[in-house]
């Protein structure tokens, strides 16, 4: 699932009307009419021999409205009748590039208020099933019994989503700098190059060490124990393959030796904690180093240093690191419907988000997770799950965890 750019020109050209008001004693006084124009999509895009069907979402920014169409088999023009606005457009699909098929993705954003505009979208490509995808995550926590908070049991599910063995070891995991919820406008910024991330953690091996089947998955745990010692509404994941438990005393997790753990190796949390934001705010992704490159590496050359107005008016720079985007093997946004403002990362990786909640501090988001859907079997008869580059497409919301019952890789 290597990413590759490739151009999507979208040529808007608006018919515009005007607001009338008639005073003539024949006619309604008052009466308006509401200014449309037709935006016209072009798509192309370098490397393409055939378009699949392109699936276009456009979204009006203010009132939320969304018009989606997906176009014909090579088709690559289409017009919409919209009405002046503020518009996110989004394009997503299976077209054959470079002689293989390969789904395409790219989003932009544009404000209608003349009789023409012109956008061009970088539309990003991900070859299918080429390494594991990220199938759920479980941040959430739950609650005890006498409705406290249970801060441990948190977890990552990763899957083979292909018909090939793959090697668990060293895969990084890669939590998000920013939220989907704020928007701070920091510079330099561009997600078509990189994902910015506040916590980085690396899984151990040396190559070889931790296969996976094709369909199986691992879980990294926060903690690898049965949580239901603890209390009956948590699960048991004692035997989970690796775990990243916190040093924070207030937790009291407790380090299963029978366990790997995950390497912490960047966080700026203290007691070296990787700390899921229970509400969903965040975003998520697993990368591979590429061949000459290590944890040392990352940390030496990958820094990321950007400034942004804070909320007192004066400038605030902070440095932090950044994962470049060609190392990324998959990608998964979440947020919640009342707060959400943007994903953190190009269409190409994600083009959409989950969440888990209606509202911000929906007291009905613990003990739900989001989790990939399937769309097939596998060669062996394991589940194929749906990889689109859309998290709002690919994964169900609102969530029973899998896990809930404990670890099975029989199920």
């Amino acid at each position: 699932m290597k990413k590759s750019v490739i151009m999507l020109s979208l040529a808007a050209a608006m018919a515009t009307g005007f607001t009338v008001t008639s005073c003539s004693s024949d006619d309604d006084f008052g009466v308006t009419a509401k200014q449309n124009g037709v935006l016209t999509l072009n798509v192309t895009g370098e490397g393409i021999t055939a378009y699949k069907g392109i699936n276009i979402e456009i979204t009006e920014l203010n009132t939320g409205a969304v018009i989606k169409q997906t176009l014909e088999p090579n088709v690559t023009t289409f017009s919409f009748d919209l009405p002046y606005g503020s518009y996110k457009i989004t394009a997503n699909g299976v077209v054959i590039a470079n002689s293989e098929e390969a789904r395409a993705a790219g989003v932009g954003q544009t404000d209608i208020t003349s009789a023409v505009t012109n956008l061009t979208i970088p539309l990003f490509v991900k070859k299918f099933h080429e390494d594991f995808i990220i199938e759920e995550v479980f941040f959430t926590g739950i609650k005890t019994p006498d409705n406290k908070n249970y801060n441990s049991s948190r977890y990552f599910k990763i899957t083979n989503n292909t018909n090939k063995v793959l090697f668990a070891d060293q895969l990084i995991i890669g939590q998000s700098e920013f939220l989907t919820t704020d928007d701070k406008s920091p510079t330099p910024y561009n997600p078509n190059l990189s994902f910015a991330v506040k916590g980085v953690m690396v899984l151990p091996g040396t190559g070889n060490q931790y296969p996976v089947q094709p369909g199986d998955f691992i879980v990294i745990a926060d903690n690898a124990i049965n949580h239901k010692q603890n209390t009956s509404t948590a699960y048991d994941l004692h035997n989970a393959d690796f775990e990243f438990p916190s040093t924070n005393p207030a937790l009291g997790q407790v380090d299963n030796p029978s366990v790997p753990n995950a390497e912490v190796i960047y966080t700026q949390m203290q007691f070296n904690m990787f700390f899921l934001h229970n509400r969903g705010f965040e975003s998520y992704v697993i990368a591979r180093f590429p061949t000459g490159e290590n944890k040392d590496s990352f940390l030496q050359k990958f820094k990321y240093d950007y400034t942004y107005q804070n909320s007192a008016g004066t400038v605030t720079s902070k440095s932090t690191y950044a994962i470049p985007n060609s190392w990324i093997i998959d990608a998964e946004n979440n947020s919640v419907p009342t707060k959400f403002i943007h994903t953190l990362t190009s269409a190409g990786m994600d083009s959409g988000w989950a969440s888990v909640g209606a509202t911000d501090n929906d007291a009905n988001r613990y003990g739900k997770s989001v989790r990939r859907k399937t769309s097939g079997t596998l060669s062996n008869g394991k589940n194929l799950y749906m990889d689109t580059n859309n998290s709002t497409n690919d994964f169900t919301k609102d969530a029973v965890p899998s896990l809930k019952d404990g670890i099975d890789h029989n199920k």
